[in-house]
């Protein structure tokens, strides 16, 4: 069937990192830039096209290479990797669509946090991010995600009721395992930001609900920020700029992202919190606004809906800059391929 928002053609597209460069610091992009944090892998599949039946995930780095040829023929100017095998190992959780936040706890008092083998950045492989060098197109950068972000993991290794016991009950310990997570982060970037290939990293950490974030902001102040703060300074020191994705209300901390860490972009957006319109027209002077096309109006709405307001806010951004178009989260598998192309299409004018 032939529809008004098809896959879109490779031939269209021509990879430029500056573009994306242009929208972190806040200025016009010479044409309209695309920013996904990641995909799902039947559209990965979808996006590579042909060719992309050899790369099977099990031969080193086929799966990254997988996500550099899709994102460049869906027209990015970068792909997104982790860059090595390092995480956290937290308990078992149920194998469903969500899970609660107290499942797999592995972390519970002094002895379970002596006892735990903490993964160590150093002893893991990122000579991926050389390998892939040759596979990366002319005007293309990776940009490196990490396992999790600092109060996530933490999360996941001390479950979140948990967690908030430990904090009243014993601050020193929960100090120690945020900065046990913290530093190991920090050092998967600081390792990562040394190869060439890197244009930038994101620090994923989902840090709010729909109302306030996780933890109070004095909290956050005091366990959290800290390590963003130094992940965000390794990037700028390393001439790179630093990405901050994380979901939630972050309004009561918006002004520690840009002002005290010093993020230069944010991703992750939600109209049920606060639509990406309202966000750019208050943040685009402050710090680059990417992505923002709700998950749940792109998965409900028509392609032309999609086109529509996809199109007015590159639109609304215009001359301003500092903005690159995308979903609000990501992109699930259940997001119908035509809404996403439309979405697509919207960049290409």
């Amino acid at each position: 069937m032939v529809t008004k928002y098809p896959y879109p053609k490779p031939s269209e597209t021509k990879a430029n990192f500056n573009n994306l460069l242009k929208v972190l610091r806040r200025q016009k992009p010479e044409r309209p830039v695309l920013f996904e944090f990641f995909l799902n892998d039947p559209l990965y599949r979808l996006l590579a096209g042909k060719g992309s039946e050899e790369l099977k995930d099990d031969k080193p780095y086929d799966r990254e290479r997988l996500a550099i040829q899709a994102y460049y023929n869906a027209g990015y100017d970068y792909a997104t990797v982790r860059g090595s095998q390092l995480a956290f190992q937290s308990g078992s959780h149920q194998q469903i669509q969500t899970r609660s936040l107290n499942d797999g706890v592995t972390i519970k008092d002094r002895k379970s946090f002596e006892e735990y083998k903490w993964p160590e950045p150093d002893d893991f492989d990122y000579n991926m991010l050389v390998a892939l060098a040759a596979d990366l197109p002319e005007g293309m950068k990776l940009i490196v995600y990490g396992p999790g972000g600092v109060l996530e993991n933490v999360i996941a290794l001390a479950g979140f009721d948990n967690l908030c016991l430990l904090m009243a009950d014993d601050p020193e310990l929960t100090g120690k395992i945020f900065d046990a997570v913290g530093s190991r982060l920090l050092r998967h970037y600081e390792k990562a930001l040394k190869f060439e290939t890197v244009g930038a990293i994101i620090s994923n950490d989902d840090w709010g609900f729909k109302t306030q974030p996780m933890l109070s902001p004095a909290d956050m102040r005091k366990y959290v920020i800290p390590w963003h703060r130094k992940i965000a300074a390794a990037a700028h020191k390393a001439g790179r700029p630093a990405i901050l994705h994380s979901c939630g209300n972050l309004d009561s901390l918006m002004d520690d992202i840009i002002d005290d860490i010093g993020y230069d972009g944010k991703h992750s957006y939600e109209d049920a919190i606060k639509p990406v319109e309202d966000a750019y027209e208050e943040l685009h002077a402050r710090i680059a606004v990417l992505g923002g096309i709700d998950v749940d109006f792109i998965t409900r709405s028509p392609p032309e809906q999609i086109y529509r307001r996809s199109r007015a806010m590159l639109e609304r951004a215009g001359e301003r800059g500092g903005y690159a178009l995308g979903t609000g989260n990501s992109v699930p598998e259940f997001i119908p391929h035509e809404n996403y192309f439309a979405m697509l299409a919207a960049a290409r004018g």
